[in-house]
C-alpha cells in the first residue's frame, strides 16, 4: 500500500496541469484481481445471488435527438472505451485534446458535450462570474483547461447538480438505487479522479464504473476497490436534466 501511494504521488507530479491522476499507469491489476478474489472467497455461499436493482431512466432529451441524455451520456462514455482511448495528461492550447488522448475528465466533458450539455462553457461561465469558489484557478483562469481539472468539475457539479450519497453498501438494495447510470463520482486525494455510473451491476447491486484511468478507458466493477485502496470518494452527482 506504501509503495502505491509512493509511486501514486510522483504520477501526480507529471499529471498536475490536468489534475487527473493515473495510478494504474504505476500499478499493474494483479493486487485489484487478488483483492477482488479475496473478497469473493469470504462470502458465505448463501449470499452468492444476484441483487436487482431497478435502474432509473429520464426522459430529458437535451439536444433533442431521440435518445435520452443517460443512455447517450453512457453510450458516447463507452465509445472511449471500445476505442480504447489512450491516457495522456498534458496541456492543450486549443483546449480540447486530439481524439484518443484522454484523461478521466475528457470522458465525462466528452460524454456531456454529445448528449447537448457543453460543460466547458458552463465551466469557464462559472469560473467567470464566480472565480472565487474555485481555488484551483487562482485567480488565473484558463478555458483550455480548466474544464479539465477534476477540482474545478467537482465545484461545478456540487453548485449546480444533485448531491447523494457517498456511502456505498453493497448487498443494500435500499442503498444501492441511490447509484445510478449517469451519475457523477469524484474521488479525492492522494489520487483525484472523475467517473461517470455504468447500467451494468456486479452480483452485489454495485454499480461498474466509466473512466480513463490509463493505461485505456474502461468500464469495470471497481468503485469499492478504488474508495477503499486509493482515494475516497468526495463526491456523487445526479445531473438536474
Amino acid at each position: 500500500m506504501k509503495k502505491i501511494i509512493i509511486i501514486s504521488l510522483l504520477s501526480l507530479l507529471s499529471a498536475l496541469l490536468v489534475s487527473c491522476s493515473s495510478p494504474w499507469e504505476i500499478s499493474n491489476n494483479s493486487s485489484h484481481e487478488n483483492k477482488s478474489s479475496e473478497k469473493q472467497e469470504i462470502i458465505p455461499k448463501k449470499e452468492i445471488e444476484k441483487v436487482v436493482i431497478e435502474n432509473i431512466n429520464t426522459t430529458s432529451d437535451k439536444d433533442q435527438d431521440g435518445i435520452n441524455d443517460i443512455d447517450e451520456l453512457l453510450s458516447w462514455a463507452r465509445i472511449d472505451v471500445k476505442n480504447k482511448s489512450n491516457y495522456k495528461s498534458r496541456y492543450i492550447s486549443w483546449g480540447y485534446p486530439p481524439e484518443g488522448e484522454w484523461v478521466c475528465t475528457d470522458v465525462i466533458w466528452r460524454a456531456f458535450k454529445e448528449a447537448g450539455y457543453d460543460l466547458k462553457k458552463l465551466v469557464d461561465s462559472d469560473i467567470q462570474n464566480f472565480i472565487k469558489d474555485y481555488p484551483r484557478v487562482n485567480n488565473k483562469p484558463d478555458g483550455n483547461i480548466d474544464f479539465r481539472r477534476v477540482p474545478n468539475l467537482q465545484v461545478y457539479f456540487k453548485k449546480y447538480h444533485n448531491s447523494l450519497t457517498k456511502e456505498i453498501k453493497p448487498w443494500d438494495k435500499e442503498n444501492l438505487k441511490s447509484w445510478q447510470p449517469g451519475d457523477i463520482v469524484i474521488f479525492w486525494k492522494p489520487v483525484d479522479h472523475i467517473w461517470i455510473i455504468s447500467d451494468k451491476r456486479n452480483n452485489q447491486g454495485v454499480p461498474f464504473l466509466i473512466h480513463n484511468a490509463g493505461p485505456y478507458a474502461k468500464e469495470e466493477d471497481i468503485i469499492e476497490y478504488w474508495d477503499s485502496n486509493i482515494s475516497k470518494i468526495i463526491g456523487h452527482y445526479r445531473i438536474k436534466y
